[in-house]
């Protein structure tokens, strides 16, 4: 009885040692181990806070500025070759075919002139002007105007990408609606951007395509909006319900804009046409008095300053006129 005592006895002031030992553990191991629970607890509340604070509007905002600013030095380092015009006006990617074009109307408008009026210098600055100068004008009026047409359906697409999320749809099955069912140029980029994402191009990747193709604000903002929901994530539908009231917001100051600077665009035509009006109304009526100024060469130099002035004053004028915002 008593030995059963005292093996007892053993028994419990050993566990009482084992459990004030920290079971088998010296002291500096234990507090080694509380410090790495405490240090790890930190770092994943650390971890929670980050997270949390990457999805309020501040840090929403620091992105979009981080993100706007990006472009901004991509767009103002890029410049825009022969090439992208090209893409924008539609006409594809053959530049060899454009310099062919362009050096066969230069010719040709250089052998007229000297034809006519056998001045070597002129025929010559007549060819390089109508060489290097028309195709590019044609060019850029023909990308200006399809770039026109594609912004005013842009927000429309928006507007169908808002209500297919809204339904369930996938962003990419919203993307192929807008490729069958807007009208072009619209539906053409849009067919290409999905193809882009079909064969595996990053949608970044893809949408950077697009605006390479079409270097407008409405694709930036587009760009930066589905950028910005990949990285933080947050309510797509709603992003891009504020992107499209954005959008139709810049228009409709786009219309009030053109109507207030109608005056001053009249104007600008009427200064700009009326010294070659009155010029050639009388050549028509009188053309023995103004004779002298293309035969003798006092008359050819005042035509040229003419010439030379009154560019510069339209291009001044445009640039007053011409609103960017």
């Amino acid at each position: 009885m008593f030995i059963l005592i005292a093996v007892l006895g053993f028994i419990t002031i050993a566990g009482l040692g084992f459990v004030l030992t920290g079971g088998g553990e010296s002291g500096g191991a234990k507090a080694a181990k509380r410090a790495q629970v405490i240090v790890g607890g930190g770092e994943r509340q650390a971890a929670a806070r980050a997270k949390v604070a990457a999805n309020t509007p501040d840090a929403r905002r620091k992105q979009i500025l981080k993100t706007l600013k990006e472009q901004d030095k991509k767009q103002k380092k890029a410049t825009l070759t022969i090439a992208a015009r090209l893409r924008a006006a539609g006409l594809g990617e053959n530049v060899k075919m454009f310099w062919i074009i362009s050096g066969v109307l230069g010719l040709m408008v250089m052998l007229v002139l000297l034809v006519v009026q056998k001045i070597p210098l002129v025929a010559l600055g007549g060819g390089f002007a109508a060489g290097f100068g028309l195709p590019r004008w044609v060019v850029g009026f023909l990308a200006a105007k399809r770039t026109k047409k594609f912004t005013e359906a842009f927000a429309d697409a928006v507007d169908i990408i808002v209500r297919g999320i809204k339904s369930g749809l996938p962003v990419h099955d919203c993307l192929k609606i807008i490729g069958k069912e807007c009208p072009e140029p619209l539906a053409g980029e849009f067919r290409m951007l999905t193809e882009n994402i079909g064969m595996g191009m990053p949608i970044d990747t893809a949408l950077e395509r697009l605006y390479e193709r079409m270097p407008t604000s409405e694709v930036r903002f587009f760009a930066i909006v589905l950028n910005i929901q990949q990285k933080t994530g947050g309510n797509l539908a709603e992003a891009l319900g504020n992107l499209s009231t954005v959008l139709r917001a810049r228009k409709l100051m786009t219309e009030k804009i053109k109507a207030l600077s109608a005056e001053a665009v009249a104007s600008a035509f009427i200064i700009g046409c009326l010294p070659p009006g009155v010029m050639v109304l009388i050549t028509v009526i009188a053309p023995d008095y103004m004779t002298t100024l293309f035969t003798d060469t006092r008359g050819r130099l005042m035509l040229l300053g003419a010439a030379i002035w009154m560019s510069m004053g339209i291009f001044i004028m445009r640039r007053m006129i011409n609103f960017k915002f």
